[in-house]
């Protein structure tokens, strides 16, 4: 953060910080938030503390995605595979498989020297690192690989272990007992990159090895690094174009040394994924988010969504606009006031046991009890945040509590039951290195698991979450 400090006005300049917050008129009021996907740590300082009250004060937190369930990283992970029975081998032209091959086994060569010190010192290695964001690329889809190539270079795995502002965010709703809820459904992110027709995801994930494979020669240079997403946030303009990028997170492929008929190609996907991943999404958003506002006029809202969606034209606000709601942009130093303001929070900085209440909107109900058995099914973990898996035991130690106080009391004898019959979990196995299948699991006896059952399913094919 040195190189942004000396960029940006000292934090005692609070009116000229950036600001990402925008307030919608009405008693209480409710607020927008644009979030970027980058290590919170990055850009906490740079946020102005009217967004920080802002977020303090509402009742309630929406973000895209619920992103402290499990079942969202679960359902995620199920949207990049490949059909049962499919691999990558089978489905991409010889030529590219053999490159991305190539590639691969260069960033798990590269791996360890990228690594900080800071990582390791959290217990985090080169080799489960890869694994977890790499081991099962043979049974995704194209389209997702190219997105995971895209993000395997050094600035992005220096990065790994710091959870990214909005999952920060998240996380902190979470501690502050707040009601939190999610927007978007996750099929609802991931769909849309699986629409792409088979010849322009080869060529993207063409282009996209071609851009890796030119930064290794030193032949290429990325149009908008995250460093240069970062500066923008914390001191730059509030330029659309970067941001944009950052929110669809897929690459821009169109370039002026294409031959006519690639540039064609690549100007259709980049078209196809500002209809598909920004404008529909925020028609859609924005028209969930006046339905939350009417169904609880007494309740003020923090909306934490990619900055993108905030920016350009048809944005999320545009749409509450058209709604016939006053919508402002809150300049930094601006003042907050919430006339009906919750109870009283302390700080950012003092404990909590965590507890959050999930108010999600109703799109497909669902059985009461379906929804309580999924949550705290041993789902995969993103490794993005180490403090996750800590929040997981916590829920899963609250679970089998409940469980324990329903179950009947038990004779003595009834007690006397094998391990097997009484305890099963899955377990990764590691031990074979394979990542010829979607995820290596065994059932296993309790005891010979060796470690705690929200652990148990963070295996290869865990990946971070695809910041859409």
């Amino acid at each position: 953060m040195r190189v942004l400090t000396q960029l940006c006005l000292p934090f005692s300049q609070q009116n000229e910080l950036n600001s990402f917050l925008w307030t919608i008129k009405r008693d209480p009021p409710s607020y927008f938030f644009g979030t970027i996907h980058v290590p919170y740590t990055r850009v906490w300082d740079f946020i102005p503390e009217n967004s920080k009250k802002a977020f303090q004060q509402s009742h309630i937190v929406y973000f895209e995605l619920d992103l402290t369930d499990p079942y969202t990283i679960s359902a995620l992970t199920s949207c990049q595979l490949l059909p049962q029975g499919k691999n990558l081998q089978d489905v991409l032209p010889r030529d590219i498989y053999r490159r991305l091959k190539r590639h691969l086994e260069y960033v798990k060569l590269m791996m360890p020297s990228w690594m900080t010190p800071d990582q390791r010192g959290k217990g985090l290695y080169a080799d489960y690192l890869f694994n977890a964001i790499a081991g099962n690329w043979e049974q995704k889809r194209p389209v997702w690989v190219m997105l995971m190539v895209n993000s395997l270079t050094e600035v992005d795995i220096k990065s790994r272990g710091v959870p990214v502002l909005d999952l920060f965010l998240a996380q902190e709703a979470e501690r502050l007992r707040k009601q939190t809820g999610a927007v978007e459904k996750v099929e609802e992110q991931c769909h849309p990159l699986n629409g792409l027709n088979f010849s322009q995801v080869v060529f993207a994930l063409n282009q996209t090895l071609l851009q890796q494979e030119s930064l290794r020669a030193g032949s290429f240079q990325i149009p908008y690094t995250t460093e240069d997403l970062i500066k923008h946030y914390n001191c730059g303009d509030l330029s659309s174009i970067i941001f944009n990028h950052d929110t669809s997170q897929v690459p821009n492929f169109i370039n002026a040394s294409l031959p006519a008929h690639e540039r064609i190609i690549a100007q259709e996907i980049d078209s196809y994924f500002r209809q598909e991943l920004i404008y529909k999404r925020n028609e859609r958003m924005g028209r969930r988010v006046k339905d939350l506002l009417e169904e609880h006029p007494d309740k003020s809202f923090f909306f934490a969504f990619g900055a993108g969606h905030f920016m350009g034209n048809n944005t999320v606000i545009d749409v509450l606009r058209r709604e016939g709601y006053e919508v402002e942009h809150t300049p930094a130093g601006q003042a907050i006031n919430n006339r009906k303001s919750p109870k009283t929070l302390s700080a950012f900085s003092s404990s909590h046991s965590p507890y959050v209440m999930s108010h999600e909107l109703p799109l497909h109900p669902q059985k009461e009890e379906e929804e309580e058995e999924e949550e705290f099914l041993p789902h995969l973990l993103f490794p993005d945040s180490i403090d996750v898996l800590m929040k997981a035991d916590r829920k899963y130690k609250k679970k089998k509590k409940k469980q324990q106080k329903k179950q009947r009391l038990r004779q003595f004898n009834d007690l006397w039951v094998r391990l097997e019959e009484r305890w099963t979990c899955f377990c990764p196995d590691f031990s074979s290195g394979s990542t010829e299948h979607h995820v290596v699991l065994r059932v296993c006896q309790w005891h010979s698991c060796g470690v705690k059952p929200w652990f148990q399913s963070i295996a290869k094919e865990s990946n971070s979450l695809c910041r859409i």
